[in-house]
């Protein structure tokens, strides 16, 4: 919805009103600390920098305990997410061939968005074996991982190298913060948000110091779950036990009850990890608020002065738009097939060839991603306008092919489900 207000208003009377309030200077100032840059620079790199923290938190979960903490497991979706961003920026540098004009833009189809990805999967419900959804996720999440290294290696500015020795002071500091056992959030908000700035004067992208701080958060909880447990079910029995000695077992009068609930409470972020904690409560601002505020900024283009052949035929166009298209899904498949016929790995448990195809379809959705690394790119708001053209088309005909190949591949109804008694 985002998306398409975006491109409504930019091809409407109110086009000149939208874009000028997205350059609408906004500034910062700390001391001697100041930085003013427009609306949309804080939405690109301030706000998608904690898109990029969530996705950091992510990556780290996945490899202390999820797919990607065994070899045998990773390989899967490793050599699936390789051949996923190789072949489409080949077919991006067929089009665009290095030395051209265009070719700093071969890094836009390499990448999947992975939240539309997993929401066009999940609309096929229960019929999805738990599999699929495990190999889509991962494969996503390694796909991010090779984004960050794609936009740190070749799209940072010239580098300023005393920036670059703070960066790394400040990320020291946060290392040895974690092994000392230190879970005060409010203190790795305060180093982080000076590792955004050093990385912003740097010359590298200042989003990744979003990335590298979640490397840095606890992952451990603080108190085992046996004890959770002992103590809360104590907790528990001693509220109880408050409760049935008064009529109504008011909150505001009984101090005991408040004590309780609120050992209660601290028993419970006690058992959390800093990083689960995190994940979950910033997963629902960045699902809903930035993803949709990045794409209100970033996907309006304005066809007013393009012929739709022309703008079909752009080079940049087509090698996006057969990139995230043909390329995702080829690479995709090809590269998880030699991986388990060269015995690094198995197909996982429960998922067929056809379902890997369906899947590797929707990898061709590059929205959010592509879009991010579009402005990294170019600069040429012609170039810019042709990029946005084929993520777009590309996105909305990868997703339609994929619902509609796993549509097909996929079993009628479920057969991961168990009966609960």
């Amino acid at each position: 919805m985002a998306a398409l207000t975006a491109f409504l208003l930019a091809n409407s009377p109110l086009a000149g009103g939208y874009n000028q309030f997205w350059n609408t200077p906004i500034s910062i100032a700390f001391g001697p600390f100041s930085s003013a840059h427009s609306l949309h620079f804080w939405i690109n790199d301030g706000l998608m920098a904690i898109f990029f923290f969530v996705v950091g938190l992510e990556i780290k979960r996945e490899l202390l305990v999820g797919e990607l903490s065994t070899r045998k497991q990773a390989m899967f979706p490793i050599m699936a997410a390789i051949g996923g961003m190789l072949l489409p920026g080949l077919i991006f540098s067929a089009f665009n061939p290095p030395g051209s004009a265009y070719f700093t833009g071969w890094g836009i189809p390499t990448v999947t968005d992975i939240a539309f990805a997993i929401g066009v999967l999940a609309l096929l419900g229960d019929r999805v074996p738990l599999g699929l959804k495990v190999f889509l996720t991962a494969l996503a999440i390694i796909d991010d991982l090779g984004a960050v290294l794609i936009i740190a290696l070749f799209y940072s500015h010239a580098i300023e190298w005393h920036y670059i020795i703070l960066s790394i002071a400040l990320i020291g500091v946060l290392m040895l913060m974690n092994r000392s056992g230190a879970r005060q959030l409010l203190y790795y908000a305060i180093l982080g948000v000076a590792l955004w700035y050093a990385m912003l004067m740097s010359g590298v992208h200042p989003t990744l110091a979003g990335v590298l701080l979640a490397f840095t958060i606890p992952a451990n909880s603080k108190i085992r779950a046996d004890q959770f447990c002992e103590d809360g079910v104590s907790t528990f029995n001693r509220i109880a036990t408050t409760c049935s000695r008064i009529e109504d077992c008011s909150i505001l009068s009984e101090k005991d009850y408040q004590e309780s609930v609120q050992h209660i409470e601290t028993l419970c972020e006690e058992a959390q990890s800093p990083l689960q904690r995190l994940e979950h409560s910033l997963g629902p601002w960045v699902t809903y608020f930035i993803m949709p505020v990045f794409a209100l900024a970033n996907a309006s283009v304005s066809i007013g002065s393009y012929h739709l052949t022309d703008a079909l035929l752009h080079p940049v166009t087509l090698g996006i738009l057969l990139g995230l298209i043909f390329g995702k899904q080829l690479g995709i498949t090809a590269f998880a097939w030699l991986s388990v016929r060269l015995g690094w790995t198995t197909l996982p448990v429960g998922i067929s060839w056809a379902q890997v195809y369906g899947a590797s379809c929707l990898g061709g959705i590059g929205f959010t991603m592509s879009i991010f690394i579009t402005n990294l790119a170019f600069a040429e708001p012609e170039l810019i306008s042709a990029a946005k053209i084929g993520i777009l088309l590309a996105s909305l005909l990868s997703g339609i092919l994929g619902c509609l190949a796993l549509w097909r591949f996929l079993p009628k109804r479920s057969q991961n489900t168990e009966t609960i008694v």
